[in-house]
């Protein structure tokens, strides 16, 4: 008993230290990376508690097991030392691996929107976006929309890419800026009187969130949203085109 309280403790200590930084680690992930509603539509929070939760957890437990303070000191401050280094790296990489799904745009894409994440952005495309787009922003996704086809042609070879795997919306030689699209998204979207009609059973649901945009539900309108994980449905402004509400809805 008395060599297993040292043991114990600095566990204890440990996994206080790793709740802090996964703390700040969460600060980063849910309020620039994935906020709301993205931890939702794009899986954020899942991968979260996955990477960092195993991280927690097995490091304050390889404390437990190879603290002992009959060890000389040079010893165990190596076998802490190496402890700590591999819940790093373990850290990192699961930080990499969260940043690289992160959503980065919602664009508008013809008749919905649609979340982009880092990972469907096809590299080589990257030098293509719009000047002054960030292609990779690192402080939450940006509205975007897809431009209009220059020809019959580009449809045609875009369409193809599409049935390969890589929407237009992940295309950053097709985005445009949002403020360009604003017509077009107010043409193609729907009341949100239908929306009502078509949701019955939901309509307390989607009366909180029309209240919770802040505009009265004549004053707004609807596109569906596609996301990793779900489908969603977007609440415009009827008349500026923002987007002012999300609702977990399938509206396809």
């Amino acid at each position: 008993m008395n060599s297993l309280r040292p043991r114990l403790r600095a566990a204890g200590i440990h996994l206080g230290i790793s709740l802090l930084v996964a703390a700040s680690v969460a600060a980063l992930v849910f309020w620039l990376w994935y906020p709301y509603p993205y931890r939702e539509i794009s899986g954020g929070r899942e991968l979260f508690l996955l990477v960092v939760g195993v991280d927690v957890i097995l490091g304050p437990l390889m404390t437990l097991a190879v603290f002992n303070r009959a060890k000389p000191w040079k010893e165990l401050r190596r076998d802490l030392a190496v402890i700590a280094l591999l819940q790093l790296a373990a850290l990192g990489y699961g930080l990499w691996t969260v940043a690289a799904a992160r959503p980065v745009h919602l664009v508008f894409e013809i008749d919905r929107f649609r979340v982009v994440h880092a990972i469907d952005v096809p590299p080589e495309l990257l030098n293509r976006a719009p000047a002054g787009v960030d292609a990779m922003p690192l402080t939450g996704p940006t509205l975007l929309a897809v431009r209009p086809f220059r020809d019959e042609q580009e449809k045609m070879a875009a369409t193809m890419v599409a049935l390969q795997g890589i929407s237009l919306s992940a295309r950053p030689d097709l985005w445009q800026r949002y403020g360009d699209a604003r017509p077009a998204v107010l043409a193609a979207a729907k009341p949100v009187a239908e929306l009502k009609s078509r949701f019955g059973p939901e309509a307390a649901r989607i009366d909180a969130a029309v209240a919770a945009s802040g505009r009265s539900a004549d004053a707004l309108v609807y596109l569906p949203l596609a996301g990793r994980k779900s489908f969603w449905t977007v609440l415009i402004d009827r008349s500026s085109a923002d987007v002012v509400g999300f609702i977990a809805l399938d509206a396809f």
